[in-house]
């Protein structure tokens, strides 16, 4: 993943929170009931991947990275305990599918694919809980 998808990632989870603070469709997923808010890093995958560090104050912002926009509607595809998929649509901004496999309470898988800002995209990383936000 280039530099240039980092830095909207990260400014996309940033406000991300007020979406899911507000939006009355928000799914409430199994997965996501072991998981804490706090600092996490997510290590991308494959060929120029990097690694960001993100400040997660609902950890329903992992499902959702790329779309900032609390327009969004979710819908459950599926939903375990160890793992949850939802599709989203954004309207004009976009949307996306998200797998998420929980492999512990601080230890994720993330794929994400879709359209955002008319290009598509595709994300594929592994998310650690270090801690508290600074």
């Amino acid at each position: 993943m280039g530099k240039a998808v980092w830095r909207s990632l990260a400014a996309a989870v940033a406000l991300t929170t007020a979406g899911w603070a507000g939006a009355a469709d928000a799914p409430k997923l199994a997965a996501l009931q072991t998981l804490e808010p706090g600092e996490w890093e997510l290590r991308g995958r494959g060929k120029g991947a990097e690694t960001r560090k993100l400040c997660v104050s609902d950890v329903r912002q992992l499902l959702q990275i790329r779309h900032a926009r609390a327009s969004c509607r979710s819908f459950v595809v599926s939903d375990e305990v160890q793992a949850a998929s939802i599709t989203y649509d954004c309207a004009a901004a976009g949307n996306g599918r998200t797998d998420l496999r929980v492999e512990t309470a601080r230890l994720i898988q993330i794929s994400s694919q879709g359209v955002a800002d008319g290009a598509p995209f595709v994300f594929v990383a592994e998310g650690r809980r270090i801690g508290a936000c600074r």
